[in-house]
């Protein structure tokens, strides 16, 4: 059962890639986080309400909710809002292989802070998937200096960390550690309150409290907010129900399955990105030979890091 979900969320999340990717406006507008916000806690809060209705209401404890409200902010609120920027900067395909970076943090952390075992395996995985983020960091560079307007000097000039920011990738690996962190907190969110949910709604409550509370700070947030209601967007309404279904369905695949199980099948996100971006755009420009080497590293070093399993 929790392969099966795991499976579809995969399906879910790559279909919004390529929809978020057509429906983002330009680099600072609008790119549907927070509708997706606001539909992940509609619909988690719609199948907690006739769920209870139908089998009774789950009893509420602190713990589980302190938990779930910890997993919103990251995984809702800082994971989810940096992977839209991540995808509106390098688009559908490229973002998708820096998502690969997610089991990456997933291993550290479980090996780090919960004391579980680490092998060669998972050495072996951990190399594969920093290749395969190098490799896109190359392309991206390379093209990028082939293109540039400015005299030599003065790209030189620029610093390494601003280059990776201009070019998006400041914000994959963002959202790939807050994910990771996130899915340890829904874990243990489950184990305390058994209601997927219920946890989902409260996460998505929290999420877009705190990117409200941002909007205060941030004139991008603060632009976002104002479109989500000003503006219809058919690409990132899509792109919301999406996100919201696959959120809902890897939440879903963590109760009855393992971190690394469901991190092993979604892998497979990152190829259903690629054969969704053909289908819609009918172009294959984004699929260079280093993107598509990001992918294949990307996709087997996360094999390689469950592969204890």
């Amino acid at each position: 059962m929790g392969e099966m979900l795991a499976l579809l969320s995969a399906t879910c999340f790559a279909a919004a890639n390529v929809t978020i990717s057509r429906g983002a406006g330009p680099k600072g507008e609008d790119n549907g986080a927070f509708l997706s916000i606001l539909l992940t806690a509609s619909i988690a809060g719609m199948m907690w309400l006739v769920q209870s209705m139908q089998h009774g209401w789950t009893a509420i404890n602190l713990a589980g909710a302190l938990w779930f409200s910890g997993a919103g902010i990251l995984t809702i609120f800082i994971g989810r809002v940096f992977f839209y920027a991540s995808i509106q900067h390098l688009g559908a395909v490229r973002a998708s292989a820096v998502k690969r970076l997610n089991p990456l943090f997933s291993v550290m952390i479980g090996a780090g802070l919960l004391g579980e075992s680490f092998d060669r395996a998972m050495l072996v995985g951990m190399v594969l998937i920093a290749a395969s983020f190098g490799v896109l960091i190359w392309q991206s560079l390379q093209a990028r200096a082939s293109s540039a307007d400015k005299p030599a000097g003065t790209v030189a000039a620029t610093s390494w960390s601003t280059k990776l920011r201009k070019l998006g990738f400041f914000y994959g690996p963002v959202s790939a550690f807050a994910y990771a962190c996130g899915y340890v907190a829904r874990k243990y969110g489950l184990q305390a309150l058994p209601d997927a949910a219920f946890g989902t709604m409260l996460g998505s409550v929290v999420g877009a409290l705190v990117f409200v509370l941002m909007a205060q700070f941030i004139g991008s947030y603060r632009t976002a907010l104002r479109q989500t209601f000003a503006a219809f967007n058919p690409w990132l309404l899509a792109a919301g129900l999406l996100s919201s279904t696959g959120q809902l369905l890897y939440f879903f695949a963590l109760s009855y399955s393992t971190i690394s199980r469901v991190a092993m099948i979604s892998s497979v996100e990152a190829v259903v990105t690629i054969f969704l971006t053909v289908v819609v755009t009918r172009s294959f420009k984004q699929l260079t030979g280093p993107v598509l080497l990001a992918v294949s590293l990307g996709v087997i070093g996360t094999m390689f890091l469950v592969v204890r399993w």
